[in-house]
């Protein structure tokens, strides 16, 4: 009896093991179970990509960027072939060993391609632009001790005009951290290179072109072995821009040495013919690739080169200023052409005296004589007649005071003021006595060339306002077909055509017989306005030739040409340059009279 229940509660406890025995398998079960749902299931995706890339690599290839051409034909941008240096991170055993072994072959910035590899796990990262022959020789014959190096032949973006144009056409760079959160480059992967600067930021997306990809097999040292399958980019899309580089070689060339800008358009159709500005910069030396040290040392000139300063430069317009107020003073009836004031060379106002340029005054002056001889007495009393606000109202109807919308990045929209404008920003009432600087263009009135160059096309074209342009055609790259730019819509100013007929006269007076005699042409009547921007506020008895330059005045002359039929207007400054018709004028002549030539003159390939 006694064996039996001690066998009845062995057994029992034997079946209570085996229990626990079952449970632990049946978890064991689900467990495993359950790894095998996660590593072929959830994450079977991920370690099949694990497995392929084993034995193969999927490359990105770069398509060749849009070429760019000025409106003749002449090639502005180009692509030629280069080799770019990359680490296919899957092949990189030890990074910092690699790092560290990098700089005995390459002169490379450790520190940069470290937190670029500090962001990324997969993949293939850019670690050097435009490596040379010599360098990818030295890389290729030390491969075995660089696992994960790769040199992949590429284009690298090239500008044949070196320094020519270069505010306009900019340069292209890797694009940046930053720019891959921007909506804008949603789609791009890190590496991809990109418009920075000028049109080719702008015009981008015209530029860029599809990417294409490659599968290839690699050895166990990530060494290609064949290709698997290759899908081909496609090139951006060529780009014929409104420039006449001509032109804009000529501008630049006059300007030489000297800090400013020329700015000419035909003023029918808004077409850029030269945007230059002075000094420049070489788009070879950015688009390459430029080391901190460099970049920091351009950002920090003092001639600040990377300024476009036909675009974003605001200088006070001086006397070119004077058209806007002729303008103001004809359309609100405040005097007529006829009209006729006593200029003795001073303008007393309350506790202050404004004079006039010319000492003893220019006597009898009615409105074409004042605009021929830049008279500011005359100007003085039009505008305490006036008040600051019709003449703030006038300044924007030509355009001042805002942006022309030019496809360019960063302009600049000068400045307009007016009692409202003064009341909102300084907190304080408009005086009567601002207004008398604000009527020969100084003051707090400012504005770039661009505007003055689109001012003058108004009136060259009696109060037709278009948009600067500078896209002219595309050569569509997957049709091969060339796609003309729509002709531009364009608003009439509601001012009176006997207007812009008085004005014309005066300023034809400017050339033939003003202050710009040195503008006087032999093949093309010229009609403009010359202007003197004042720096600082210097003494009636200083001697101007001991000023120092930084304090000189700024020299302008606006223009447009033929005076019966305009086919072009020109806005030439000149920071520091002294007198407009002795420094700015001949600039606009020659630019004008090389536009006017220009059949007798060999041209490439016009659209």
């Amino acid at each position: 009896m006694f064996d039996t229940s001690r066998q009845a509660n062995e057994l029992a406890e034997i079946q209570s093991r085996l229990i626990f025995v079952k449970v632990g398998l049946l978890m064991i079960l689900v467990l495993l179970g359950l790894r095998l749902w996660q590593l072929q299931i959830r994450d079977g995706v991920y370690y099949q990509d694990l497995a392929r890339d084993n034995r193969t690599r999927s490359i990105v290839l770069e398509p060749p960027r849009g070429l760019l051409f000025d409106r003749h034909g002449e090639l502005l941008a180009n692509n030629v072939p280069s080799f770019q240096l990359y680490l296919s991170l899957e092949d990189v055993q030890d990074r910092d060993l690699l790092l560290s072994k990098l700089p005995e072959y390459l002169d490379v910035n450790v520190q940069a391609i470290s937190e670029k590899l500090a962001r990324k796990r997969r993949g293939r990262v850019k670690i050097k632009n435009g490596l040379t022959l010599k360098e990818a020789a030295l890389i290729e014959s030390h491969r075995l001790e660089l696992p994960g190096v790769v040199i992949q032949p590429e284009y690298q973006r090239n500008y044949p005009l070196g320094t020519y144009a270069s505010h306009v056409i900019g340069y292209v760079g890797e694009i940046s951290e930053s720019q891959l959160k921007d909506p804008e480059f949603l789609d791009m992967q890190a590496g991809r290179i990109v418009g920075q600067y000028g049109v080719e930021r702008t015009l981008d997306t015209h530029l860029l072109g599809e990417t294409g990809r490659k599968v290839i097999e690699v050895d166990a040292f990530g060494y290609s072995k064949r290709s698997l399958s290759i899908q081909p980019p496609l090139a951006g899309n060529d780009l014929y821009l409104t420039l006449d580089i001509r032109l804009q070689r000529l501008a630049e060339d006059l300007l030489g040495k000297e800090a400013g800008a020329i700015v000419a358009l035909d003023p029918w159709n808004g077409d850029v013919l030269a945007l230059a500005s002075q000094p420049g910069f070489n788009p070879n030396d950015l688009s390459g690739g430029i080391s901190p040290q460099l970049w920091q040392q351009l950002l920090q000139d003092s001639r600040h080169p990377l300024t476009n300063r036909a675009i974003q430069g605001q200088y006070p317009p001086g006397s070119t200023f004077k058209i806007v107020m002729a303008t103001t003073l004809l359309e609100t009836r405040t005097m007529s052409g006829s009209d006729s004031l006593s200029c003795h060379g001073t303008f007393p106002f309350g506790k202050r005296v404004f004079r006039d340029w010319k000492r003893g005054g220019h006597g009898t002056v009615n409105l074409t004589k004042a605009l021929a001889q830049s008279c500011d007495v005359y100007f003085y009393k039009a505008g305490n007649q006036l008040g600051i606000d019709p003449i703030a109202t006038y300044s924007r109807k030509f355009g001042l005071g805002a942006k022309t919308g030019i496809a360019l990045p960063s302009e600049r929209s000068g400045l307009v003021p007016s009692t409202e404008w003064k009341k909102k920003n300084r907190g304080e009432p408009w005086y009567p006595g601002e207004t008398i600087s604000i009527a020969i263009g100084q003051g707090f009135l400012s504005v770039t060339p661009i505007q003055m160059a689109k001012m003058v096309s108004i009136v060259a074209t009696n109060g037709r306002v278009v948009q600067p342009r500078l896209l002219k055609a595309s050569r569509l790259r997957r049709t091969g077909n060339l796609k003309k730019e729509p002709s531009p819509t364009f608003q009439q100013l509601p001012i009176a055509l006997a207007t812009f007929s008085k004005i014309k006269e005066g300023l034809a007076a400017v050339v033939t017989k003003g202050t710009a005699k040195r503008a006087q042409s032999k093949i093309v009547s010229i009609a403009g306005k010359t202007g003197t921007a004042q720096v600082v506020a210097l003494k009636d008895d200083d001697d101007k030739s001991e000023v120092a330059k930084k304090h000189r005045d700024h020299a302008w002359f606006v223009a447009f040409a033929p005076v019966e039929q305009p086919k072009i207007a020109v806005a030439v400054i000149i920071e520091h340059g002294g007198h407009g018709g002795s420094a700015a004028a001949p600039l606009a002549k020659a630019i004008i009279e090389a536009y006017m030539t220009e059949g007798t003159i060999k041209i490439a390939a016009p659209l």
